[in-house]
């Protein structure tokens, strides 16, 4: 792998840890928990259409792993992680039968990522009663999906070449 590309792999893990630590100083005003904007994810959106899948995979669970432990536990980590990984797997599919728009893809994203993160917490409580707070969140994935691939399909539009 060429430096330039390695450079630009780390940039989009700090950029996408400080979006994961703007969104954290953001206040909820929703009275509902566990919505968040996902505001890391127009990286991961960006790298998944701009740079290819493994390296887009690469920088979602790096960018979980280390935010978990900057900024978390080891609990919001394990539901990070299961949700990031529920989501690219999605949104990977999606994107290479080139059938989906950026925004499509991203929504995909938004709610599987809600769909990990309550499955592990059902596994976690050992309670199946948690299901049903994912027609909520599915609602919030699918708008901030909608926010997130705007974004995301912007940036792909106006930022030149690969890399």
């Amino acid at each position: 792998m060429k430096t330039s590309k390695i450079s630009f792999l780390a940039l989009s893990i700090a950029l996408a840890m400080i979006l994961s630590f703007v969104e954290s100083q953001i206040p909820v005003f929703i009275s509902i928990p566990g919505i968040k904007m996902g505001l890391p994810n127009i990286v991961i959106v960006f790298l998944l259409y701009k740079v290819g899948a493994k390296e887009a995979a690469a920088v979602s669970m790096v960018r979980v792993i280390l935010v978990g432990f900057l900024f978390g536990s080891m609990m919001s980590m394990a539901y990070s992680l299961a949700g990031a990984a529920l989501s690219f797997c999605g949104m990977a599919l999606l994107k290479k039968t080139d059938w989906f728009s950026v925004t499509a893809v991203s929504v995909t994203g938004g709610v599987l990522h809600n769909v990990g993160q309550i499955l592990t917490a059902c596994f976690v409580t050992e309670t199946a009663q948690l299901l049903y707070y994912l027609p909520v969140l599915m609602i919030s994935g699918v708008i901030s999906g909608i926010v997130i691939g705007v974004a995301g399909a912007m940036m792909v539009k106006r930022v030149p070449g690969s890399f």
